[in-house]
């Protein structure tokens, strides 16, 4: 995937989201996605790179960064918690979707039951590609 797809499929997985609203609290350069408030992916650019940040599973965080070489650890954010995705060879839409879908589980699960907009267990489940 090339950069200049990265942010556009990211966006349009998030937007598909149940629940999910796109703020710009940090200024106009920072797209912040959330869910009952709770932020679940950010896009931005470090020094002219589109990057994507998401939550993701500490175990599963750290797999990631070690199978692929454009994911790194969260920029601004806990480093155990969030990763970045910047675009490259091995990144695809169904991979964005899914590190996406994943974040948006992760924030879901932390909610009070009442306000979940899906059941984070079963969400997203029949998307998944195989890894």
């Amino acid at each position: 995937m090339n950069a200049s797809t990265l942010h556009k499929t990211a966006a349009d997985c998030a937007e598909e989201l149940p629940g999910a609203q796109l703020e710009h609290p940090f200024g106009p350069e920072w797209e912040v996605f959330k869910v009952r408030g709770k932020v679940f992916m950010l896009m931005t650019e470090v020094p002219g790179r589109p990057v994507v940040i998401l939550k993701a599973d500490p175990g599963e965080a750290a797999a990631l960064r070690e199978q692929y070489s454009h994911i790194t650890p969260g920029y601004h954010m806990n480093k155990n918690h969030w990763i970045t995705l910047e675009s490259g060879e091995g990144v695809d839409k169904e991979l964005v979707e899914e590190l996406v879908i994943d974040s948006y589980r992760l924030v879901v699960a932390h909610l009070p039951r009442a306000v979940r907009p899906v059941d984070p267990r079963t969400y997203g489940t029949g998307r998944r590609a195989a890894r």
